[in-house]
């Protein structure tokens, strides 16, 4: 049985929520275990929380200082590469999004227009309602088919001729 999403906020019973950090924090550990051990790589994790005075670090304080030195020793640029604060990740995020809604959007339209001028060949659309833009792309669209099919002309001419 799959289990249900899980609503990401705030729990507000403190019982409840301590019970879901120390699960979400062993969780946690156990995956950093896993990635070090399955992908060699080196990693640490740090948890303070109001439940316990002293953090739980893992695997060890001195293991962790090691992970962090080596961080830090790093050039500014090395160590900005994969990191993103909330507002960074966001940006990308949107920039991403903005491109594929742009891309999906040329698509869309290359479709549209691929569509009217089979129905506009075909006699079941009139080009009078078209507007001047739709005229535009379509006129582009018909001398790129018309170049595919002189290329596929060119083709058999120069292999079936004999």
């Amino acid at each position: 049985m799959p289990r249900s999403k899980v609503k990401l906020a705030y729990i507000s019973n403190d019982s409840a929520r301590r019970t879901t950090f120390r699960k979400r924090e062993s969780g946690l550990i156990k995956k950093a275990e896993e990635i070090t051990t399955l992908c060699g790589v080196e990693a640490c994790a740090i948890l303070y929380s109001s439940y316990s005075p002293e953090p739980n670090v893992w695997p060890s304080p001195l293991d962790a200082q090691r992970v962090i030195s080596r961080f830090r020793n790093m050039a500014p640029p090395e160590q900005n590469k994969k990191m993103a604060d909330q507002q960074s990740f966001t940006r990308q995020r949107l920039e991403k999004t903005t491109e594929k809604v742009t891309k999906l959007g040329t698509e869309n339209q290359h479709n549209e227009m691929t569509q009217v001028m089979y129905q506009c060949l075909s006699g079941r659309l009139g080009f009078e309602c078209l507007s001047i833009g739709d005229l535009y792309y379509l006129s582009g669209l018909v001398s790129q088919n018309l170049r595919v099919i002189d290329r596929r002309l060119e083709f058999f001419q120069r292999h079936h001729s004999g």
